[in-house]
C-alpha cells in the first residue's frame, strides 16, 4: 500500500503543518515569559489569554460554514498568513522593547479569529489530499509530529528567551505561518462546496449531522468531561505536586512524561489494527482516571509519573483515530461545520473545570474535586461503550476497517491537550 508521504500534495501539507506547528509549540511560554516581564502581572497573562480564546469560541461555528463553502486550502492559507502578521507584530513589540499590552492584546485577539476558521480546515485538508485506505496512516503521521513538537517546543522557547529574547519566538513563529502558506499555494485539495444557503440554515445542517449520529455526539459528551476533569488536575495538580509529593520536579516530570506518552499513542495509532476504533479509543481515554485518582491520594511521585504517562498514551491514540473516523463517517460537505462543533464543545468545557475547581478545594479541600473528576471521567468515557453506534464505527465498511488498521486532532478535535494548546478530536486537543 502507498506510503502517504509518497502523495505529493499531502507531503507538502504534512512538512508546512510540521514547520507551524513547531513554531506553535514555542509561543505559550515565550508568551508567558514575555508578559509577566513586561507587566509583573498574572492577570495581564489571562487578559492576553482570554482575548484569544474568546473570539475563537465565538467564531468557531462560523469557521465550519466557512470551511464547507471555500476550499479549505484557500481558508487555511488566508488564515496562516493573518496569523504570521499577528505573531510577527507581536515579535516586533518585544524586540522593541516597551511592548504595549494592549497592542499585543489586540494581535493575539486577531490571531483568536483566524484560528477559528482555521482549525474546521484540518480534517478537510487530509480528507481532500488522501484517500480514505490511508488516512489513519496520515492522521496518525500529524499527530506523532505535533505530539513531538509539544515535546521540544518548550526547550527550544526557553533558549530563545535567554539567548535572543522573547520577541524572537514570536518571529519564528510567523514565519513558520509564512512557510506554511507558501507551500499551501502548491497544493490541490479536492472539495465539493457545500450548497449556499443563509447561514443559520448552514448551521442548523451541521448540528443537524452531528445529533443524527449517536457514536458521534455521546463520544462528545465523553470526550467534554474529559476536558474538564483535565482542566481540574492542571489547576490543582501543580500545588498538590510541589506540596505533598517532592517538589516542582515532580509536576516537571509529570508534564515530560504526558509529552511523551501523547508521542506514544499517536505512533500507536499507526501501528494497531482495532476492530472497533472508536470504542477502543474512548475506553483508552478513561485512562485519566488514573492521575487524578492518584493525586486525589497523595500516591507516590513515581507512581502519579506512570499515571499521567499511562493517560496521556491514552489521548495520543485517541487522536488520530477520531480524526479519522470523522473523516470517514461524514460527508466532505458538512465535515468542516462537524469539526468546528467538536473543537466549541472541546475547548468550551475546559474553563468550568478551570473556575470549578480551585472552589471545590477550598470548600471541601482536593481530594474530593480530584476524586468527584476521576469518576466522571471514567463514567463518561468507558460509557460510551453501550452505544452501539460506538461498537460498530470502523466496522461499517470494508475500508474503514482497513483505514482503522495502517500505521492525531485536535479537534478536532476530541479533549484537550492538557500540557499546552488543538486538533484530533476536541478531546485532546489543545487548541488549538
Amino acid at each position: 500500500m502507498t506510503h502517504p508521504l509518497r502523495l505529493p500534495d499531502f507531503r507538502l501539507l504534512f512538512l508546512g503543518r510540521t514547520i507551524s506547528t513547531l513554531g506553535d509549540a514555542i509561543v505559550p511560554a515565550a508568551l508567558a515569559i514575555a508578559i509577566t516581564r513586561a507587566t509583573g502581572s498574572s492577570g495581564a497573562l489571562a487578559l492576553v489569554l482570554g482575548c484569544a480564546m474568546v473570539p475563537r469560541l465565538l467564531l468557531l461555528p462560523l469557521g465550519g460554514v466557512v470551511g464547507d463553502r471555500f476550499n479549505p486550502r484557500a481558508v487555511a492559507l488566508t488564515t496562516d498568513l493573518v496569523r504570521a502578521a499577528a505573531q510577527l507584530f507581536v515579535g516586533v513589540e518585544l524586540i522593541g522593547g516597551e511592548p504595549s499590552l494592549a497592542h499585543i492584546a489586540a494581535a493575539e485577539a486577531l490571531g483568536g479569529i483566524a484560528s477559528a476558521f482555521a482549525l474546521p480546515t484540518a480534517s478537510p485538508l487530509v480528507a481532500g489530499t488522501v484517500e480514505k485506505a490511508l488516512r489513519m496512516r496520515a492522521n496518525a503521521l500529524l499527530a506523532s509530529v505535533s505530539n513531538a513538537a509539544r515535546l521540544g517546543g518548550p526547550a527550544l522557547a526557553g533558549v530563545l528567551v535567554y539567548t535572543a529574547g522573547a520577541g524572537w519566538a514570536f518571529v519564528l513563529d510567523g514565519a513558520s505561518f509564512v512557510v506554511s502558506a507558501a507551500l499551501l499555494t502548491r497544493i490541490t485539495v479536492r472539495h465539493t462546496p457545500a450548497e449556499r444557503r443563509p447561514l443559520f440554515t448552514e448551521l442548523a445542517e451541521g448540528w443537524g449531522e452531528l445529533r443524527s449520529r449517536s457514536w458521534y455526539w455521546t463520544s462528545l459528551i465523553a470526550h467534554g468531561t474529559w476536558n474538564g476533569a483535565a482542566a481540574v488536575l492542571l489547576t490543582l495538580g501543580p500545588l498538590i505536586a510541589t506540596r505533598d509529593l517532592g517538589g516542582d520536579g515532580v509536576w516537571i516530570a509529570m508534564t515530560q512524561a504526558g509529552a511523551l506518552g501523547l508521542l506514544a499513542g499517536s505512533l500507536l495509532a499507526g501501528k494497531v489494527r482495532p476492530s472497533r476504533p472508536v470504542l477502543i479509543a474512548n475506553l483508552g481515554l478513561a485512562l485519566y482516571a488514573l492521575p487524578l485518582a492518584a493525586l486525589a491520594v497523595a500516591a507516590p511521585a513515581p507512581v502519579t509519573v506512570v499515571c499521567y504517562a499511562l493517560a496521556m498514551t491514552g489521548l495520543g491514540f485517541l487522536n488520530p483515530v477520531w480524526q479519522t473516523a470523522v473523516q470517514q463517517e461524514f460527508p466532505a460537505q458538512v465535515l468542516a461545520r462537524v469539526t468546528s462543533y467538536d473543537w466549541l464543545l472541546s475547548l468550551a468545557a475546559a474553563p468550568l473545570g478551570y473556575t470549578l475547581a480551585p472552589l471545590a478545594a477550598d470548600a471541601w479541600g482536593s481530594t474530593v474535586p480530584l476524586l468527584v473528576a476521576a469518576a466522571l471521567v471514567a463514567l463518561a468515557c468507558v460509557g460510551t461503550a453501550a452505544v452501539p453506534g460506538v461498537r460498530r464505527v470502523g466496522r461499517s465498511t470494508p475500508t474503514a476497517t482497513a483505514t482503522a488498521t495502517t500505521e492525531p486532532a485536535g479537534a478536532a478535535p476530541a479533549p484537550v491537550e492538557p500540557t499546552g494548546p488543538a486538533g484530533g478530536s476536541g478531546a485532546g486537543r489543545t487548541a488549538g
